[in-house]
């Protein structure tokens, strides 16, 4: 049997125009999720077997140019100027297609193969928009496909144009022309470019030196250092004929571009019934009303998780549990039972009992409403006081993702455009409270003391996540950048892509989180095994009981809590000999253990998380402050509630 051919073909497209629904359906459960190399930026990629031919699809990031001003826009366009993929497959929304075109227009600029994904064709219908696919072809010099990805439709021919195209060589877009004086200079350009054996087409060089892009330039200067030079004269000429600058030009010449092929090719019938689409847009970004909406619907999903993984996690507990006497009946009673059962298994049940139950969901309901297009109207009313943080609103989508666990909201804080903006967002997101902490804050605090002081402290913890993040804003220089985020049009979820988005997630977790929770879990059993608990509280009793005012025994859950806060408390149920925590501790010792366990770092998948995204230096530079932060702020509030009489 011959191995079949191998193709490559790159979706490439703004973000919210289905390329990840395209993916899903060309590749189906022969995927994977990672890392470009050397970047935090997430790559898809997946295989799929047509007509003898072997195909990988990368699903590269929604971008909406393809300059350097992001992380994403410079790995899009790298990787297919580097990798020169067999076929890029523009996706584009029908409903927005001027917009969209602005990048094809691009796309086109940088000679790729392509053929075009006209999608949500049906999404145009319901607004009035008929678009003449073919007449578009013409256009642009390359096959339009129709397709509606959350239906499946168009998605066969799609990929058999991609493969006719590749075979038949008819994947080479028209050459795209601009103004005169424009042209002019550009032409200049190419000719110097041309003999020197450029790695990027030469008139696409010439158009991002006139615009002063500084990695192009970079590049050219090592070659041909008097290339720039020219360059930047030129650019002076543009700027002096049209009163802004070569890169306002070229963008301004790139959108009549598509302007006029959008005029030629698509008819618009307005409605004059506002489609409950714009209504409920209208709705849920008012300046008042859009509040009370966000408000409901969130409080809505931490109600659905929490009663969700409470019920899910209590029955997974006991059908987990109801295993001992198995183990017991194998391995006896002894020390080799309690590392076993005890440092391992017991630890493989906590991650899937107590983390998953609430992920799962948590995950679903997140991408349902990321889908729907809802996540970006939060981002957008949230955009003002994330601000004040130095963040723009999209970091409330981490922030929010930081309530069901720390790891991923981490891994989340990658939709930030900037480094000091991803660094600011990770900061914050370890602050907030996670499932695992929110047990402690619940079953500690809320059950014996009441529900309103574990409200209470749930407030603190944001007036100090909006304090540190403040001061962060402050120490690390630099401004927040504008929110540019895509709004696309409300729609139903498509299920099968949002479960698929969940599985990755929880795929991604159960990898980092599931090993370390072991091996936390085996070397805690270890530690009280050979009997060296009371050791470590004693030597922890000066921060417990001098600084704290806690038993020497709490120091003991707080130290491994590090490792794994979902069991703090009952490790301290053991060490104390009771599970009624109000016979054992007072009121003012309850809320001090609770928020020293809140502020100070999360878990070692956190950590680990940390490490990943941020690198070692800076992962330890934020653990070691938040164990210090919260150690010094567990003592000033017992003192402080002291001196208000509470005891």
């Amino acid at each position: 049997m011959t191995n079949p051919k191998k193709l490559t073909i790159a979706l490439a497209g703004n973000a919210n125009v289905g390329k990840s629904v395209i993916f899903n359906h060309l590749t189906g459960l022969h995927q994977h999720i990672g890392n470009w190399p050397g970047k935090t930026v997430e790559r898809a990629e997946g295989t799929l077997h047509f007509k003898g031919y072997e195909i990988d699809v990368i699903d590269l990031p929604g971008i909406y140019s393809l300059s350097t001003f992001s992380m994403e826009e410079l790995i899009s366009r790298e990787y297919i100027v580097s990798e020169k993929p067999d076929l890029v497959v523009n996706v584009v929304d029908a409903s927005l297609l001027e917009r969209c075109l602005f990048f094809t227009v691009q796309l086109m600029e940088l000679e790729t193969p392509m053929i075009v994904a006209l999608n949500q064709v049906d999404i145009a219908s319901r607004k009035g928009i008929k678009i003449d696919h073919e007449k578009l072809s013409e256009m642009l010099g390359v096959p339009v496909v129709p397709t509606v990805a959350t239906k499946g439709k168009g998605i066969y021919e799609l990929l058999e144009a991609a493969v006719s195209a590749i075979e038949d060589g008819k994947a080479k877009p028209h050459e795209i022309r601009y103004g005169k004086e424009v042209e002019e200079k550009i032409e200049s350009l190419s000719k110097m470019i041309s003999g020197v054996g450029f790695r990027y087409p030469a008139r696409w060089t010439a158009i991002k030196l006139l615009e002063g892009d500084r990695d192009v330039e970079a590049d050219v200067l090592r070659l041909a250092p008097e290339v720039v030079s020219r360059a930047r004269e030129l650019a002076q000429e543009i700027e002096r004929l049209h009163g802004h600058s070569c890169f306002t030009v070229m963008a301004s010449e790139r959108y009549n571009i598509a302007s006029c092929i959008a005029r030629e090719v698509q008819v618009v019938t307005p409605s004059a019934k506002l489609a409950i689409e714009d209504r409920l847009h209208n709705l849920t970004t008012h300046k008042v009303l859009g509040y009370v909406v966000m408000l409901g619907v969130m409080t809505s999903l931490f109600y659905a998780v929490f009663v969700f993984g409470d019920y899910t996690s209590t029955l997974l507990s006991y059908l987990l549990q109801s295993l001992e006497p198995a183990f017991e009946a194998v391995l006896g009673h002894g020390e080799l039972k309690e590392i076993i059962f005890g440092g391992v298994f017991e630890s493989i049940f906590a991650g899937i009992a107590i983390a998953l139950p609430y992920l799962v969901p948590f995950y679903f309901m997140l991408y349902a409403l990321e889908d729907s297009g809802y996540l970006s109207r939060v981002a957008f009313l949230m955009d003002s006081a994330m601000h004040k943080i130095g963040l723009h609103g999209k970091a409330f989508i981490p922030m929010i993702l930081s309530y069901g666990c720390n790891v991923p909201a981490c891994l989340a804080c990658r939709i930030m455009e900037t480094e000091r903006e991803r660094i600011l967002a990770t900061f914050v997101v370890t602050l907030i409270p996670c499932a695992a902490r929110s047990v402690i804050i619940l079953g500690l605090v809320g059950r014996f003391i009441g529900v309103e002081v574990a409200l209470a402290i749930y407030a603190l913890d944001l007036v100090v996540v909006l304090l540190l993040g403040r001061i962060a804003f402050k120490v690390m220089p630099g401004e927040p950048t504008g929110l540019i985020m895509e709004m696309h049009e409300y729609r139903m979820p498509h299920i099968k892509t949002v479960a698929s988005q969940t599985w990755f997630r929880v795929t991604e977790y159960a990898k980092m989180a599931l090993p370390l929770i072991v091996f936390s879990g085996l070397l805690i059993k270890s530690i009280e095994v050979l009997g060296l608990l009371r050791a470590i509280s004693s030597a922890m009793s000066p921060v417990t009981t001098a600084w704290l005012g806690l038993p020497p025994e709490a120091g003991i859950s707080l130290v491994f809590g590090v490792l794994r806060k979902e069991l703090a408390l009952v490790m301290l149920a053991s060490l104390l000999g009771t599970s009624n925590f109000g016979s054992v501790l007072t009121p003012l010792q309850m809320i001090v253990f609770t928020i020293v366990m809140l502020f100070y770092v999360p878990c070692v998948a956190t950590i680990a998380a940390l490490v990943k995204e941020l690198g070692w230096k800076k992962a330890a530079l934020i653990t070691v402050f938040e164990v210090i932060f919260a150690v010094l702020l567990g003592g000033a509030v017992l003192r402080a509630l002291s001196f208000l009489g509470l005891r």
